[in-house]
């Protein structure tokens, strides 16, 4: 199937071609033609398949066909860097046209935004709180909405977005094309979409997992053992960009600050961080000024850098559905990626939902001989000059530790046993 085929105007061919855009992936082919010709729709396939243009391309075809001085185009993301992606690849598309695109989120002055608002603009893309904030202060007109397009629908939903975006639907025309994009679409979160779609056409790409471009696999490790193990890991693997992900955003800003006292071009991306900061982080990563990114959940989404070699779970993810998100950003447009998780006793119920999801075993990683001989030599040498630098329990748990590893005994190290003398 060639773009051709959906008689897209000549400015949109171009922009294709600008883009780089040879054939319409599979979820462009099942959804742009059912777009142009109004409907609502539910469309759920991997990510990184393509869902952004396969939303964006026709409606701009439906804005040039009629211009007015009104928003009529809202679309809602659930956070900053993936409503600046879509902003980005909207005013990219619609370049040379009078068309306006322009983002609104928290985090920036609201100042700047009212007044971009006041100068007119064609298609907003949005994240829920800075949105009913302009709302409240009755600084935005939604009467004139056409289309609304809820990406990354599953997040929102399953997220606490709900109760904002009900609030926002009350401020928009009952009668309007609403689209509704995901890569994940649990049976529960399934329910609330059709609650707002009209006669919904859906469809799915495949089933819901991640890209057979990326390989899967894990290492056994302690907790403590997490950070070297990392440090091997980015040290013998050719990982040209690696994107590591942790829980919190504390351990993403220590963990980043700890890679770079080691030599790696690294940076964190956390909640935190200002937006400015945020956004040079993300631009960094991208130009190859850092190497190596340090996030948490909020990069999960949004985050397309091309070539990103590594996805490496520091903290393995709460769900199976984040763990798709998380690996999507790697094997990307038919690139080959590796997706490596840190996993500790405490992960064994989230490996085996994983494992279901990807309809196979994660391949376990042994550790080379050279390293357990550093580790056991580390750890089993003179042990008693170590003991005197504890104190209280740290000390009675120490000598603890000790007395089960003398003789003969036996240490875990990376999830193998290693015998000490």
């Amino acid at each position: 199937m060639s773009f051709k085929d959906f008689k897209l105007v000549p400015h949109i061919m171009q922009a294709v071609k600008n883009c780089g855009f040879v054939t319409p992936t599979p979820i462009q082919q099942q959804t742009i033609a059912h777009i142009l010709e109004g409907r609502d729709l539910l469309g759920l396939a991997q990510t990184g398949t393509g869902k952004t243009a396969a939303f964006i391309l026709p409606i701009v075809q439906q804005l040039l066909s009629k211009k007015t001085k009104n928003i009529r185009t809202l679309i809602i993301a659930p956070t900053r860097e993936l409503a600046e992606q879509i902003h980005a690849f909207a005013s990219e598309i619609i370049a040379g046209t009078g068309l306006r695109s322009m983002a609104v989120y928290g985090g920036v002055s609201k100042h700047s935004q009212l007044n971009r608002i006041r100068q007119g603009v064609d298609i907003v893309v949005a994240c829920p709180g800075r949105l009913l904030d302009i709302i409240n202060d009755r600084a935005i007109d939604l009467r004139n909405i056409e289309n609304l397009v809820l990406d990354e629908a599953d997040h929102m939903f399953d997220q606490g977005f709900l109760p904002d975006i009900r609030r926002i639907l009350k401020n928009l025309p009952q009668k309007r094309q609403t689209l509704v994009f995901s890569a994940t679409m649990p049976t529960e979160i399934r329910k609330l979409a059709e609650d707002i779609l009209y006669k919904p056409v859906s469809v799915q790409v495949n089933k819901i997992k991640p890209a057979d471009t990326v390989e899967h696999s894990l290492y056994s490790v302690s907790q403590s053992d997490k950070t070297r193990l990392l440090l091997e890991v980015l040290r013998e693997n050719s990982t040209t960009t690696t994107l590591v992900f942790t829980r919190t955003k504390y351990k993403a800003k220590n963990l980043a600050a700890k890679l770079s006292k080691e030599g790696f071009k690294a940076i964190s991306l956390q909640g935190n961080m200002t937006q400015n900061k945020r956004q040079q982080a993300l631009q960094g990563f991208k130009n190859g000024t850092y190497t190596t990114l340090v996030a948490t959940d909020i990069a999960a989404r949004g985050i397309d850098v091309s070539g990103i070699s590594h996805v490496i779970n520091f903290d393995a993810p709460d769900t199976a559905e984040a763990y798709i998100h998380r690996t999507g950003r790697t094997g990307r447009a038919q690139c080959t990626g590796k997706a490596v998780t840190f996993a500790t006793a405490e992960d064994n119920k989230i490996i085996h939902s994983i494992e279901r999801s990807l309809e196979k075993p994660l391949y376990r990683h042994p550790m080379s001989l050279q390293k357990i001989e550093k580790t056991e030599q580390v750890r089993c040498t003179s042990p008693e000059k170590k003991v005197k630098s504890f104190r209280g329990k740290k000390k009675k748990a120490y000598q603890g530790s000790k007395a089960r590893h003398s003789g003969t005994g036996s240490a875990p190290i990376f999830g193998l046993t290693v015998h000490c003398k």
